[in-house]
């Protein structure tokens, strides 16, 4: 951090800051100032996953543009230092609204100003232009669909495989028809591939019956599955999170499933009313982003029975992973009549 321009004030602390289903995430205070370090789980790691360095890239490069990040501080690749490659990024003030409980203290007006802010920066991330602010090499611009189908088909061979017969026809099933199903990419840009309510800090005014205050997201984080392709896609994800059983990956009743919250449709038509990209083929894109979630819970599954993940969440990420994907089948039935 000194090599990067701080000055410390004191010696650095630490805390595990709770949630998270991948990399590791902490607090880091020298007694004047705060932090915030990312790092890789130390066993049960998959290929191409927990790139924390990726991750930094991504919001270095989006420090200038209108999208709310975390100031980025300093990368290290160096695994000897701390048994991982870390990544460091200022403190924002804001406040994670992660639990439904946390989510019923806020009133309907604010609420649905929370939407239109998230839909708001959502957008605003899509229309950022890549190649300018450096990130032309940060992900090929096309074919996205076809390498997401084959990137989480390839992470499905690593962690699927310790599940039921009925639970790997099912992924078999989801996995053909989609290659036969691919939906057309139309635009380009960066996505941010884990997007919902969660993974923002937002700072909320005194909402009341009469109206929400003032209601910004202050941060975009998580950026772990951020590459450059199909924003519709990145659409897709946020609304696949509102599924129930989301809440078996998370380990409780989490804000995004909330039934307070708007629906798949009306998700959609927030974003478009904010000036995000058309939504075509989006049955498709849902479907495609069902069986990621699918391959991602069973990821967490997989990190679990190797020993490497305790706590809420790990130990039912596994019943998730059959209900996403026959919720993927039948996005796909309704395109198919």
């Amino acid at each position: 951090m000194r090599d990067a321009g701080v000055t410390l004030e004191g010696p650095l602390t630490s805390r595990l800051i709770a949630g998270g289903r991948s990399n590791l995430t902490f607090r880091l205070d020298d007694g004047a100032a705060a932090w915030v370090m990312r790092t890789p789980p130390r066993a049960g790691r998959t290929p191409s996953a927990h790139d924390v360095a990726r991750e930094f890239r991504v919001v270095k490069a989006l420090g200038p543009t209108d999208v709310p990040v975390a100031p980025a501080v300093a990368v290290c690749e160096d695994e000897s230092l701390l048994g991982g490659a870390f990544a460091i990024c200022g403190f924002v003030e804001g406040r994670a609204v992660q639990a439904q409980d946390e989510l019923e203290a806020l009133g309907d007006a604010q609420l649905d100003r929370t939407v239109e802010a998230l839909s708001e920066t959502l957008a605003a991330l899509h229309r950022v232009d890549h190649v300018a602010v450096g990130l032309e090499r940060f992900g090929r611009p096309d074919a996205y669909a076809e390498r997401q189908h084959k990137r989480w088909s390839g992470q499905w061979e690593i962690v699927g495989t310790h599940l039921d017969d009925d639970v790997r026809d099912l992924a078999e099933r989801l996995s053909t028809r989609l290659a036969d199903r691919l939906p057309e990419q139309l635009s380009t840009g960066i996505v941010h591939g884990d997007y919902r309510l969660d993974n923002t800090l937002v700072r909320l005014g005194d909402g009341t019956d009469a109206g929400p205050g003032d209601v910004t997201v202050a941060a975009v984080v998580d950026w772990e599955l951020s590459t450059i392709g199909d924003p519709v896609a990145d659409v897709a994800n946020m609304c696949v999170y509102r599924d129930p059983a989301f809440d078996l990956v998370i380990g409780s009743p989490c804000a995004w499933t909330s039934d307070r919250l708007p629906d798949v449709d009306g998700l959609a038509a927030a974003y478009e009313k904010a000036g995000g990209v058309p939504l075509r083929d989006f049955e498709q894109h849902l479907a495609l982003a069902y069986y990621k979630l699918a391959v991602i819970s069973a990821g967490i599954d997989h990190r679990f029975r190797a020993g490497a993940a305790h706590g809420s969440g790990f130990d039912t990420a596994g019943q998730a992973v059959p209900l996403l994907l026959g919720a993927g089948l039948a996005r796909l039935d309704r395109v198919e009549g």
